[in-house]
Parts: C-alpha cells; structure tokens; sequence
C-alpha cells in the first residue's frame, strides 16, 4: 500500500490504518510505504500562534517515522504515477540534484498530497511577498515584524517610519485572518517596550478579494469577526485586490496606495503539483475525482480499482452533491473513513458514505480572543471561544505527545509575559562566520 503525502489527511490515515490492519502489519502481510517530501507534519492551524510565539516552532510538526512505526517512511518527492501499472517513481536527492528517481511499485493507492500555496501575477510579489504554510514562514514572519518595530523606533525618517508600522495582508481566510490576529495582538503587546512606539502607531491592512471574510463559514460568524476585527482598528478592504507591490508601495484596485515593509499572501491553496504528473482523473479545479466513499472515480463515476483520495487534494461530494471545501476538519474526518473503508474492502465488507458532521469552527483573534460557533449554531467570542478554539485544536492534532508539549506551552504562556525577541540571526546561521571573510582574517 502506498501513501502520497505526509500532511493532515496522509498522516491521519496512515495512523487508523496502523490500528485497524495492525496484526497484518506486523506479520508483513500487508507493507505500507508514505511519500512525504518533508519527515514531518505540519499542523498548520497552529501556525498563527507559532508566528506570534506563544508557541515552540518544534511543538506544531509531529515526526513520521515517530508517529508510524509500523510503516516505512521515504523522504522524497513523486516524480510520476501510473496507476494503470500500479508504480510510482520518486527522487530523494536534493533539490536541484538530479538523481535517476526510483521506482516504488504498490497495490493500493491512497493519496493525499493536500495543497500548495496559490499564487498570482502580482508585479513586486515575488521580490517582496511572505508566505504564511510552514514554519519557516511562521517564524520568519515574527522575527520579521518585531525587526521592523525596531527599525522604526531607531530611525528618524518619518518615511521609513511609517512603512515599517504598516503591515498588510492579502487574503481573509482561516490561515490570513488568525494570522493577522496573533500578530496584531503580539506587536502591540511588544510597543510597550519601545519609548517612541505606541500600538496607535501600528497599521494593519486585510486585503480581500471577496465581498466578506472567512468564505467557508457561516455568514453569521465571518460578520461577526469582521466586526471584531474593525474594533481593534484593522483596516479590512473588502472586494479589493492587490495591483502592484514594486518597491514596497502597496497599489489596491480600490485606489489605496501606501508604502509598506510587511506584505504577508495568504489568498487561497491550490491542490498539490504532485496531481498533474499522475494519470488519476482531475476535475475542473485540477482536485482529484472522488466517490462519496472516498475512492477515486472516472469522470462517468465509476470507481478505479485500488485508488482512494482524501483531504485537500480530493473532490469529495457531500450529501447534497456538494463538493467539501479544503480544509483540516474535512482533511481528518476523510482520513479516518478512508482508513475504515479499505479496511472494510479488504475484508469484503460494505463501505460508508462520507458525511460530514455539522461544522464547528473557530478563529483565534489573538490571546484570550477568539470567535467560534458550536455544533448547535450558537456564536461566542471572547474567551469562551478561545478556550473552545484551543481545546478543538489539542483534539484535532495527530499525536498525543504533541498535544502535551502543546498544552505545556499554553500553560507557561499564561503564567509569564509574551516573548516578544527577534531572533532573526537563526534564518542565516552563517552570517556571522561568512563576514569574517570579507573583512580578511584576523581584522
């Protein structure tokens, strides 16, 4: 058995299948490999609280081969799959390295490569732009914010100033609007250490293309967060896009123009690169076809034979014939039935339908505040949705040990202060040692 991906949907399934066809796996009657470029998952709803540090970077990736004893691990990328000869091809080089890729025949296929950032044509993106899907991304953008506090509180040019105090975000979705909410919360709790800094002077920017925030929830909830948002003086530009970001000047189509040192694009994934080197059939948005059983179909929708797909990557159709948004709480609960039914297929027994349950969702705005909404269609905010916000965060995270070291930091968190240092050195380890270089030795 084969698995592509690592991430949410690749990792959770992996972890049922390790319980239901344990004896099998132990006795080598059944082998299951997993394909992840990375040897971790990133759970990526906790990188908003990995970027405003109020947690360890370390705590929010669980280590596969930890997680998965009973199943072989290979760091490397899919080069190519062909389901019809049932062999996919991987290279663990490098990249940039060419290396011949190896091939990795298999019986059954599960895939589950989830998404990729999406991009845009945006002049001065590139150049200019920070991602926001890894932690990487998380930790350098919170060394990169508390850095441009300090460049402000040091210079003299009002100019420089007030770009450096000017942070924008482009994309009002789970991953930009918590973001942006830790951060906001983060840096005005670190002015206080600055003589001339006071969080009057900070802006912050949501740009969203979209008549509302949060466009996979509830109209109820997303209103209300926008309106929790404006309290806090965010300044959210709705059905605007971003035009141009040519040194550091922001140009919206609703005519704004300002400078600004933060650009943070958060505005939507697209499935995996991985999908398009594969003969599996894709639907219109390039997601792989799926049965509401969760195998993968033809587009007359008939099932293929050995293939199933969940999570990001895969079009899954609700009860009502609707296709199931991205996102981890789908990516999860996908994880588990497909888990349960290729177990049940094994043993000749019928297979279930997925259904999703109602949706509890919830978006943390920054210590103590949250907005959520339970699964009986009430709304809170405040703390009480902060609490539920975590406590649905601890239970959807796929390993035991991690919700302790989570939980732990939580704990510490709420006895001290909010560490508010940069510590940006780490992103260029080598600096440092390469300068005495250029300056010659022994200068």
């Amino acid at each position: 058995m084969l698995i592509i991906g690592g991430g949410c949907a690749g990792l959770s399934a992996a972890l049922r299948l390790q319980q239901v066809l344990r004896p099998q796996l132990r006795d080598r009657r059944i082998d299951i490999t997993i394909v992840e470029p990375q040897p971790y998952l990133t759970f990526q709803p906790l990188l908003a609280e990995v970027a405003a540090g109020s947690i360890d970077p370390r705590h929010v990736v669980v280590p596969l081969r930890t997680a998965l004893p009973d199943c072989r691990v290979l760091t490397a990328r899919v080069t190519r799959i062909d389901h019809a000869s049932r062999t996919a091809w991987v290279d663990a080089a490098p990249r940039g390295e060419l290396r011949l890729p190896t091939e990795v025949p298999y019986d059954v296929l599960v895939m589950a490569p989830g998404a990729v950032s999406r991009t845009a044509p945006v002049p001065g993106l590139a150049e200019h732009g920070m991602g926001f899907a890894t932690v990487g991304e998380a930790v350098a953008l919170r060394n990169h914010v508390l850095e441009q506090l300090d460049l402000a509180s040091s210079t003299r040019d009002p100019a420089l100033r007030q770009a450096a105090l000017t942070f924008v975000f482009v994309g009002a979705g789970y991953a930009g609007v918590g973001a942006l909410g830790e951060l906001e919360d983060m840096a005005r709790t670190a002015t206080k250490g600055f003589h001339n800094l006071t969080p009057d002077d900070l802006r912050w920017v949501l740009v969203e293309a979209t008549d509302r925030i949060l466009s996979e929830e509830i109209p109820e909830l997303a209103t209300q967060t926008l309106a929790e948002l404006r309290e806090r003086n965010i300044d959210v530009r709705l059905s605007t896009t971003l035009e141009s970001a040519v040194d550091q000047v922001m140009v919206l189509s609703d005519g704004g123009r300002f400078a600004a040192r933060t650009l943070v694009w958060t505005a939507g994934i697209r499935p995996a690169p991985v999908l398009a080197l594969t003969d599996l059939p894709l639907d219109h948005a390039g997601r792989i076809t799926c049965t509401p059983t969760l195998r993968i179909a033809n587009p007359d929708g008939t099932p293929l034979t050995d293939a199933w797909a969940a999570g990001d990557c895969a079009a899954v159709p609700d009860e009502a014939g609707q296709l199931c948004a991205p996102n981890a709480q789908h990516a999860l609960a996908q994880a588990k039935l497909l888990a349960e039914n290729l177990a049940a297929e094994l043993a000749g027994q019928p297979l279930a339908d997925y259904r999703p349950g109602d949706p509890a969702c919830s978006t943390s705005l920054g210590l103590r505040r949250a907005v959520a909404h339970t699964r009986r269609g009430t709304r809170i905010t405040g703390r009480r949705a902060w609490w539920l916000h975590r406590v649905r965060l601890l239970r959807r995270l796929p390993s035991r040990e991690r919700r302790v070291r989570v939980l732990m930091d939580w704990v510490f968190g709420g006895l001290f202060p909010r560490e508010v240092v940069s510590l940006g050195t780490i992103e260029n380890p080598r600096a440092e040692f390469e300068s005495g270089f250029r300056t010659g030795p022994g200068s």
